[in-house]
């Protein structure tokens, strides 16, 4: 009852902690062309990208010494400063600093959520409870691509930010008011980085869901960051109809993970689910590259299939990672969150340099054929067994 209750609380949190990342994750690459040009953009993505693989390598040093309840509420506070200081700084390199603080306490903010989530998790449930606190993250997402495309209005980028900190507040605040429910005394382990990484790459279980987990960091990447800039800037439409559009597009994350998620747990189906995902991406991924069309209806239904099939392939993500390790396994939790930051690293990168010699919608195709590489890694998972999982956890 107790870990229900803990549960409950969780649930709330990342979903008020989603509100505040979604509200300017759209917007967030126009907002910087204020400072930037467009194929500078990139830079600000890397630089982020590099401070959060350091900052999450020493990640677990701090959790052990600090707890990771305390280390979550100097997070929270830190990022509420950073988007306090974006929104009024007018100089490009001051907005690179503070853009750098948002994104990397972000990664970390959602590490030590992982290790609350686990905390409270029992073993034969990890599925459906993983799937749970994913569908209350992105009932976040779902609501805010509507209310940004009409907040936004005339380009009033800093306004969505400014309604950001309200619901970083309010995550703050409910922390503070479960702290004796939400305080640790653990304790973790930590090992050496080497040690870990030669570990993973040792280990074919994770290194499958390792590869799959940045296969899918690769696509978010991209339509995070290009996919609005696409619609807004080449296709010719508003921010309210991009609102609109990423609205509906986002309901499958809210409609089909629950489910897959019990699926997962009753007939350990993860890998079945993980190809069925793997090909919708993939065939829609290709899509956008050739659609061509002006029709929001098309662009709304094109992207609303291509979350059908990344939040079948998120959803199994996380169930099968969470099956097989435990939460004193912080290591592991922090690789495995070092994923999306290396993607935004590579994609950033490389979009540097492709855009300087192709068309924007390229990407889309680059992305397509990567993705291919999925159903290798997918293949060489070893089915897991929920009920083994006390036994089967990673070990070293």
């Amino acid at each position: 009852m107790s870990n229900t209750k803990s549960l409950k609380i969780l649930y709330w949190l990342g979903f008020f902690m989603a509100i505040s990342i979604a509200f300017p994750s759209y917007i967030k690459s126009s907002f910087l062309e204020s400072f930037v040009n467009l194929n500078r953009i990139g830079l600000f993505f890397v630089g982020s990208s590099l401070f959060a693989l350091i900052a999450i390598n020493f990640f677990p040093y701090y959790i052990k010494k600090f707890t990771n309840y305390r280390l979550a509420i100097i997070m929270l506070v830190t990022q509420i400063l950073g988007v306090m200081l974006l929104i009024t700084t007018h100089s490009a390199f001051w907005a690179f600093v503070f853009f750098i603080i948002i994104e990397v306490t972000t990664y970390l903010i959602f590490i030590n959520m992982d290790v609350f989530v686990e905390r409270f998790t029992a073993n034969p449930t990890t599925g459906r409870i993983r799937t749970l606190y994913f569908t209350f993250i992105n009932l976040g997402w779902l609501l805010s691509p509507l209310a940004v495309g009409y907040l936004v209005g005339k380009e009033n980028y800093r306004l969505v930010y400014l309604i950001a900190i309200i619901f970083q507040t309010i995550v703050l605040i409910i922390m503070l008011a479960n702290r004796k429910r939400l305080e640790d005394h653990l304790q973790y382990e930590h090992h050496p980085t080497g040690a870990t990484m030669k570990y993973i790459l040792n280990n074919s279980n994770l290194r499958g869901i390792f590869a799959i987990a940045f296969l899918l960091e690769l696509f978010y990447v991209v339509a995070v960051i290009y996919i609005p800039i696409y619609l807004h800037q080449y296709i010719g439409f508003d921010w309210k109809t991009i609102g609109t559009i990423f609205t509906f597009m986002l309901i499958p994350f809210v409609v089909l993970e629950i489910p897959a998620g019990r699926i997962a747990d009753r007939y350990s189906g993860e890998k079945k689910i993980l190809v069925i995902g793997f090909m919708i991406l993939i065939a829609l991924v290709t899509l956008f590259f050739l659609i061509k069309s002006t029709n929001p209806l098309i662009w709304g239904l094109v992207l609303f299939l291509s979350r059908c099939g990344a939040a079948l392939i998120e959803s199994m993500r996380e169930s099968y990672f969470f099956k097989i390790v435990d939460v004193k396994d912080i290591d592991y939790i922090n690789f495995f969150r070092n994923v999306s930051p290396l993607a935004y690293l590579i994609v950033s990168g490389l979009s540097i340099l492709v855009l300087r010699f192709f068309p924007l919608q390229v990407l889309f195709l680059f992305l397509a054929i990567i993705l291919l590489s999925g159903f290798y890694f997918v293949g060489s998972l070893k089915k897991i067994i929920t009920k083994e999982k006390n036994e089967g956890h990673a070990k070293r």
